[in-house]
């Protein structure tokens, strides 16, 4: 038994070791909260929980509400960790966001989605077809070739890191109408809302979509929302997740956020539907 543990404990060294993670072996303690971006949100669950299989005396404490809500919470102390899909920059005072720390740790794609009657007919938007439909100056699908069904905004609220790459990169930085018949930046509840409301167009990042036929994604200009289209530049919306921290993280933060961006993780980041940074043809 004794030799088998041993085995076991070098294997984990080996594991993580030869990456600069701290070693399972060195027994980790204490506790990493964190708040912000729901397109990060999977994947910072995940690690967590695959991160805490090797350091089970490390508490953990994720929640959403939003990249907004996440950088004005680190930056006021109140987690370790505040997840965006934007630069701090974009959310905060200029002296605020100076105090914080920016760890990319990978790239999320962002997906038109719209109630499956209206996919049927409409599988592919251009850019002004999608502004005209988000700033309002379309209102029913036979304007852009699909059903005679007035088009139902499924907006997101202004702190939304989600709603601001959309706005920037898919909207060309025109401002979405507010008051639709649903904000929300829960994602899962965007789905159900696009898929039980018949006309309904809303935004989602690509993980959320993983084993989800709800809803249909649309393409834009004919490019369709995949990582190997966002890898080679070819569909244009899409961001950084960054894990910000304010001055440098605590040793048992940085172990978290570096197991993250490890070789080991590395595999299970496009699993669930993110982009590996390095595999990127095109940079921002």
């Amino acid at each position: 038994m004794m030799k088998k543990a041993l085995v076991l404990g070098l294997a984990g060294a080996m594991l993580l070791g030869a990456t600069g993670v701290v070693n399972a072996e060195e027994e980790l303690s204490g506790s990493i909260t964190g708040s912000g971006s729901s397109a990060l949100l999977p994947l910072a669950q995940d690690a967590a929980d695959a991160f805490k299989e090797l350091h089970p005396d490390v508490s953990i404490t994720l929640n959403g509400g939003g990249s907004g809500t996440g950088l004005n919470q680190v930056s006021n102390g109140s987690v370790d960790i505040g997840n965006s899909d934007v630069e701090a920059e974009t959310k905060l005072e200029e002296d605020a966001a100076a105090e914080l720390v920016d760890h990319r740790v990978c790239v999320v794609t962002m997906a038109a989605v719209v109630n499956k009657e209206v996919g049927e007919s409409v599988t592919s938007l251009t850019k002004d077809q999608l502004i005209g439909i988000f700033t309002g100056e379309i209102t029913n699908w036979t304007e852009v070739g699909g059903p005679d069904e007035d088009i139902v905004l499924i907006t997101r609220p202004q702190t939304s890191g989600t709603r601001a790459l959309f706005q920037e990169y898919a909207l060309d930085g025109n401002e979405e109408l507010s008051g639709g018949s649903l904000e929300t930046d829960d994602s899962g509840t965007l789905l159900q809302s696009v898929a039980d409301n018949p006309g309904a167009i809303g935004y989602v990042a690509l993980p959320y979509l993983l084993n989800n036929d709800s809803v249909t994604a649309v393409a834009i200009d004919g490019v369709e929302p995949t990582l190997e289209n966002t890898y080679n530049g070819t569909y244009p919306v899409w961001g950084y997740e960054h894990m910000y921290t304010k001055g440098e993280p605590s040793e048992v933060v940085q172990a978290y956020i570096d197991f993250i961006m490890s070789d080991e993780y590395g595999a299970r980041i496009e699993e669930q539907g993110y982009g590996v940074t390095s595999k990127m043809t095109v940079e921002r």
